[in-house]
């Protein structure tokens, strides 16, 4: 499994210590981008980029984006649903939201509201997040292979 990143300003900081992290859990990443903090920066290049990389090889590719609520950023990730991609929120409180989003809506972005969450919840989020798989049910795979029909 390879996992992408992407922060803007807002969620730079969660990034860089999701690297590390991802680097003691054995895990490989490639950093998307915003490289160094700025204020100014936009989201959306970022975002971009993190789910063109999970669309390269969505049966290995996972990404994890970082934003102050994580909505924006899961939005520019979710335009990218006709190539397989599929970003859900986590904002903290209930850790059951990123096992869902990976068992029953095989999601492959996990979107961070970074100003809503501290250290050990957005890890624990995380850690969650990588190790649930897709449980493959037929009701869950007709749910989603609607998401790209208009």
């Amino acid at each position: 499994m390879k996992i992408f990143l992407g922060a803007d300003h807002a969620g730079f900081s969660k990034k860089e210590l999701v690297k590390k992290l991802l680097g003691e859990w054995g895990y490989e990443w490639e950093d998307k981008g915003a490289f160094e903090y700025d204020e100014n920066d936009d989201y959306p290049m970022f975002m971009k980029a993190v789910a063109m990389g999970v669309a390269g090889d969505l049966k290995n590719n996972i990404g994890i984006i970082f934003g102050g609520s994580g909505q924006g950023e899961a939005m520019v990730a979710n335009a990218y649903a006709e190539q397989g991609v599929r970003a859900g929120v986590y904002y903290g409180k209930d850790l059951e939201i990123p096992r869902l989003l990976r068992e029953h809506n095989d999601a492959n972005i996990l979107s961070i509201g970074a100003r809503r969450l501290d250290d050990k919840d957005m890890a624990a989020a995380i850690k969650i997040f990588l190790e649930t798989p897709f449980s493959g049910e037929e009701r869950h795979k007709r749910r989603i292979a609607q998401f790209s029909k208009r």
